[in-house]
């Protein structure tokens, strides 16, 4: 396997050996997490139920969105990305800055897709861990997330009403 940018862009500026090293602490961080829990006796749930499935999976896209996009957060984000504007709803946009790890670590949390499996990994994470406490997390970003919906959807109704 080559790590070599050169050969990958144009520009040579795709930081591959720091996403490596970057894939690699997520897979070290689900493989502990792993060997712990089996240690610990931890069992795996016998199913997940399509609503857990669903709950995960708008907690996910939340937690993904209010890590790379939401302005309070900006402070996790900035030592990785400079702010480039704003975008709908008060969100911001950030792009990546620098080179090598600050590079790789700039793509992945100026990302809601990228820091996405991230999210999920820690959320299953949880659920398997403390399945009651997980649902409760992902209840509360559901909430919020459905509350996006709502004064996506208001805002839309006020829109189409004054035209």
């Amino acid at each position: 396997m080559t790590t070599d940018a050169a050969g990958y862009d144009e520009q040579g500026e795709v930081p591959l050996t720091r996403y490596a090293a970057l894939a690699s602490v997520f897979a070290a961080g689900v493989g502990t997490f792993a060997a712990v829990a089996r240690r610990r006796g931890v069992r795996l749930p016998e199913e997940m139920p399509p609503w857990d499935v669903a709950l995960l999976g708008a907690a996910t896209y939340k937690a993904s969105r209010l890590l790379t996009r939401d302005k309070i957060t900006s402070f996790l984000r900035a030592p990785f990305t400079h702010r480039t504007g704003e975008g709908e709803a008060s969100e911001v946009m950030d792009e990546p800055r620098g080179s090598g790890p600050r590079r790789a670590v700039g793509d992945l949390v100026a990302c809601p897709f990228c820091s996405g499996a991230w999210a999920a990994g820690a959320l299953v994470c949880s659920y398997v861990a403390s399945p009651r406490l997980a649902r409760v997390v992902c209840g509360g970003l559901t909430a919020l997330t459905m509350s996006d919906w709502l004064h996506y959807a208001w805002t839309w109704t006020q829109h189409t009403t004054e035209d």
